[in-house]
């Protein structure tokens, strides 16, 4: 039976075990997972927080982690400025980045969610305006969305991956994991 592990990454910890490139040693997933032989099925950038899968399955790991299984992968960003409903419009058809167009995107305007407070806090600026967007994809390219945000004019300040297909961070703290059942 496949295990599968939740984990609530915090900001600034790499999504792997090592750090072995860089000569000053950077928070990795060691300081907080002793289990072994289960590993990252996907990434989430060291500045990013939220909801890292695990399992210890290699076909599980293909599953949730390749893009052409289309699993689909939630995020609740803070952007800067004040976006409509209607300048969101762009990414429910799909942008072109550098690296092609990107599939449609589900989004909505949310209120600030009750999250934890980040270390360090996000930079606030009191003449410049921000808001929430709960953004759902089903691809994973290198920081997608960030850059699709950036491209319609309103720049990540933070990005929380709330959930990876059936799996959600609800009730898990930041640097904390739960082991959880495998979806089929």
């Amino acid at each position: 039976m496949a295990r599968v592990i939740l984990f609530n990454k915090p900001f600034g910890v790499l999504s792997q075990f090592t750090d072995q490139r860089n000569p000053t040693p950077r928070p990795t997933l060691s300081a907080f997972i002793d289990v072994p032989d289960v590993y990252p099925a996907g990434r989430l950038d060291r500045d990013s927080e939220g909801l890292l899968v695990l399992t210890d399955d290699g076909k599980l790991q293909a599953r949730i982690a390749d893009p052409k299984n289309k699993m689909s992968k939630t995020y609740l960003v803070q952007v800067e400025g004040a976006p409509s409903d209607t300048a969101l419009d762009p990414l429910r058809t799909g942008v072109t980045l550098k690296d092609g167009p990107t599939r449609p995107a589900k989004l909505r305007l949310i209120d600030p969610p009750p999250l934890w407070a980040r270390d360090p806090p996000v930079r606030f600026r009191k003449s410049v305006p921000d808001c929430w967007i709960e953004i759902t994809i089903a691809e994973g390219r290198n920081r997608q969305v960030r850059r699709m945000t950036a491209h319609i004019g309103f720049p990540t300040l933070r990005l929380v991956r709330w959930q990876v297909g059936p799996w959600s961070l609800k009730d898990i703290e930041t640097g904390a994991w739960i082991t959880a059942p495998v979806s089929s």
